[in-house]
């Protein structure tokens, strides 16, 4: 049987998340992790707390494109809020040690079309 790589834990956690449980996050990320994106917190406990009661965890989240490697995951989505929209186009970068994310960068813009992203 074969191990599940990085990019297999982040393919559960990922779906898990778009599907609504948004407790997978602990699961996925460690205590000491480390979020560089200054508009949200940079601890485990802090982006967590931002992701669940932001925008993030009600709107629908298409996954497009996913690229890893041993210790890193990219992927990039189109975000649409609930209330509907053009959306954003997003990448995020996910560090991992082991089977768990120490690691975060992130960049968005808005979304032209949805066939665009």
């Amino acid at each position: 049987m074969r191990s599940m790589t990085i990019k297999d834990i982040f393919l559960d956690a990922f779906g898990r998340f778009a599907a609504g449980d948004v407790e997978v996050l602990r699961e996925v990320i460690r205590d000491d992790f480390v979020n560089h994106d200054p508009a949200t917190p940079r601890d485990k406990d802090g982006f967590i707390d931002a992701t669940i009661n932001g925008p993030i965890a009600s709107s629908t989240l298409d996954l497009r494109r996913v690229i890893a490697d041993d210790q890193f995951v990219v992927a990039h989505f189109l975000l649409t809020p609930q209330e509907g929209g053009q959306g954003e186009a997003v990448v995020d970068i996910w560090r991992f040690e082991g089977d768990l994310i120490v690691e975060h960068w992130d960049v968005s813009q808005p979304a032209t079309a949805p066939d665009q992203v």
